[in-house]
């Protein structure tokens, strides 16, 4: 049955049908804590790894274990596997705020580009299987061969961080031939009080009294954080190498999707003309660092997938 987790997101139990092992590399980030729990549910046992496990909210599942975790030392990477002796990995670990990326290019390189390969070869060497997170935004400097990205498309990034995310997919998919790589898209969704990802980070920045900026001509695929973590399990069980994409079915602006969002708790359209500002990038100077339009096609996803990728409204 359902269980009813705060802002309306149904999770659903399922018995542990593996005796596998999963190592979760980011596991208190947005993404990761997600996969932390939807892994407890389909693995014997989940080894939680961050920089900073404190920040993992709530309490661990019974069958995960918290391992601190520093991405930019490799010698922790040899040990961390040798104690946890993972089955299958999932690389949720990025430096993914934009302006960081930005700010410091040789570390994004560092920690998007350079650790999972190293991570990739260390699964190979360990026999592990390996699912590597990247994103939409190694697109947007080209537009699509068709109506969204597939995976046809050659990268074509903007920013620092896309262009460090490309390298990552190349060096995991170079020193692993039996690797995934996963693209996904904007992710939005329950971050457990936390103000992490497109929605909650919305809702605690007008919570703060602020008044939040939402694009108006940024086009997105947004997927659920938590629908995103049941699909990159059942994939991680699965068998499925080389590059996939995971996306929502709908295409929205982010303030499309902020306005969505807002609505679904309760604000009118007039609250919501008042609470955000709805700009073009060109107003804020983002133009050459931020893309019109990432939209993912996740076809040949959906047709390996038994999970269902959940549109904006059937979730919210």
């Amino acid at each position: 049955m359902p269980v009813q987790e705060p802002f309306g997101l149904q999770f659903h139990t399922v018995s542990v049908v593996s005796r596998e092992r999963l190592l979760v590399l980011g596991s208190s980030g947005f993404l990761g804590a997600h996969l932390v729990r939807e892994g407890a549910e389909r693995f014997g046992c989940v080894h939680a790894a961050s920089r900073r496990p404190e920040l993992y909210p709530g309490t661990l599942p019974a069958n995960a274990r918290s391992v601190p975790w520093d991405a930019r030392q490799a010698m922790e990477n040899v040990k961390l596997f040798a104690d946890a002796r993972p089955t299958v990995v999932i690389v949720a670990a990025a430096l993914s705020r934009l302006a960081a990326c930005e700010r410091d290019p040789d570390v994004a390189r560092e920690l998007n580009g350079a650790m999972p390969g190293g991570i990739a070869r260390l699964a190979r060497d360990f026999g592990a299987r390996l699912v590597h997170i990247s994103t939409d935004l190694v697109f947007g400097a080209r537009p699509p061969l068709g109506e969204r990205y597939g995976l046809t498309d050659p990268p074509a990034p903007l920013s620092v961080y896309g262009h460090s995310k490309v390298e990552g997919e190349e060096r995991v998919l170079e020193a692993n031939s039996q690797a995934l790589v996963c693209r996904l898209p904007l992710l939005f969704g329950n971050s457990f009080g936390r103000g992490l990802g497109a929605s909650d980070a919305l809702l605690a920045a007008i919570e703060r009294d602020e008044t939040p900026v939402l694009f108006v001509d940024e086009w997105r695929t947004p997927l659920d954080v938590g629908n995103a973590a049941e699909a990159l399990v059942e994939l991680a069980l699965g068998d499925a190498c080389g590059m996939l994409h995971l996306a929502g079915p709908d295409r929205l602006s982010r303030a499309g999707l902020g306005r969505e969002v807002l609505r679904s708790h309760g604000f009118s359209d007039e609250q919501v003309d008042e609470r955000v500002r709805c700009r073009t990038r060109a107003e804020l100077g983002l133009e050459s660092q931020r893309p019109a339009d990432v939209g993912l096609d996740a076809g040949d996803t959906i047709s390996q997938l038994q999970t269902p990728l959940l549109g904006v409204c059937d979730v919210l």
